[in-house]
């Protein structure tokens, strides 16, 4: 939201620094994950290496292990998605009028107050369909716990997406897998669904 509002404004060199931030999305998820797994290492990682730099930490933590793996994780699952919710947000955001705006500002209004009472409003719909759409490719992320972890992943990282997988196609437990694809299927299908109703989207309110 603060990438989308700061880049919705008209500057110089905006086009710019939209197409930098989309980076992270038009990446191969493969190379951005295996990036991260190489920048996650305790002894020769970037991230250990900026917290020793920072004088943070001097006993860098194991990060692709124990705990700290489902962390390690929702770094890289986060750096993957953030820009698609950018990009839906300035796309949303472009949708509000900007008279809207200016007659808020003639009327007193700062900054903050038109955030509260015309952008999250008008933003509604957006930030819905937004929620719902991350919430089910985060649910179903396979990539991330596989390329980190493997097929054995720490026990904090073992989502059901690898889980399935492992039972699937490493222990040959295809009925396993199979029951638990099902069983995540309709437990999406029921939330979307409620979801949706919840929220009336594509109907009237």
């Amino acid at each position: 939201m603060a990438a989308a509002l700061l880049l919705n404004g008209d500057f110089r060199g905006r086009n710019w620094f939209r197409t930098l931030f989309l980076v992270p999305f038009a990446l191969p998820a493969y190379i951005e994950v295996i990036t991260w797994s190489f920048m996650l290492q305790r002894d020769n990682g970037a991230v250990n290496a900026l917290l020793r730099d920072l004088r943070i930490t001097s006993n860098p933590p194991f990060w692709l292990i124990g705990g700290n793996a489902f962390w390690s994780m929702v770094m890289a699952a986060i750096w993957r998605s953030w820009p698609f919710a950018f990009l839906f947000l300035l796309a949303g955001l472009q949708t509000i009028p900007s008279d809207m705006y200016e007659a808020a500002s003639l009327d007193g209004a700062s900054k903050w107050r038109q955030f509260l009472v015309i952008t999250l409003p008008m933003l509604g719909p957006v930030n819905v369909v937004l929620l719902l759409t991350t919430f089910l490719w985060t649910f179903n992320d396979f990539n991330t716990p596989y390329v980190l972890f493997g097929a054995a992943p720490p026990p904090s990282a073992d989502l059901l997406s690898l889980h399935i997988y492992v039972n699937s196609f490493i222990n040959w437990n295809f009925g396993l897998g199979s029951a638990m694809s099902v069983l995540l299927l309709i437990f999406l299908f029921l939330v979307s669904v409620i979801y949706l109703r919840i929220f009336q989207v594509g109907g009237e309110s």
